[in-house]
């Protein structure tokens, strides 16, 4: 039940999802760019799981966009940071998407520090985005990892 929030906590939380909206859309565009510019005998599944990525963000950033309109507020038209760095390689484009899942993750603790206690709804969300998000940095992760390197990545 929405009614729970403040209205300083319904801005806090619309502001946040709308932060967090244009992040996902930006990855969106992100890995659709990345799928387009991978080469090499690895291409096909590299391209697949990339392209997997820019709909699971697509999906995140419909969902987010309901909450907002749920919360009655207007969902941005923005998209996040769009950082074309021209370096197309493999470990350059996981780097970069390294840096995109921290983004959105950071986004979501954000949601969850405004709506906890507060809102079951968007703490539930937050919570449930933030195993997604991390699953997706933790798998970015170990693609960053040599074979046989058992620590994780760390930039």
């Amino acid at each position: 039940m929405i009614d729970t929030l403040s209205e300083a906590d319904r801005r806090a939380a619309i502001e946040a999802l709308n932060r967090v909206l244009e992040v996902e859309l930006a990855g969106v565009v992100r890995y659709t760019h990345y799928s387009l510019m991978v080469y090499g005998y690895n291409r096909i599944p590299i391209v697949s799981w990339l392209k997997d990525n820019a709909k699971d963000g697509l999906d995140h950033a419909q969902r987010v966009g309901e909450l907002i309109t749920l919360l009655g507020g207007h969902p941005s038209l923005k998209i996040g940071t769009l950082l074309e760095t021209q370096r197309h390689d493999i470990e350059e484009i996981l780097r970069e998407s390294l840096e995109h899942e921290r983004l959105a993750l950071q986004g979501y603790h954000d949601l969850l520090k405004i709506t906890q206690g507060k809102s079951v709804l968007l703490e539930e969300f937050a919570r449930e985005m933030i195993v997604e998000e991390e699953m997706h940095f933790d798998e970015v992760n170990k693609m960053l990892r040599r074979p046989g390197e058992l620590a994780p990545f760390r930039d």
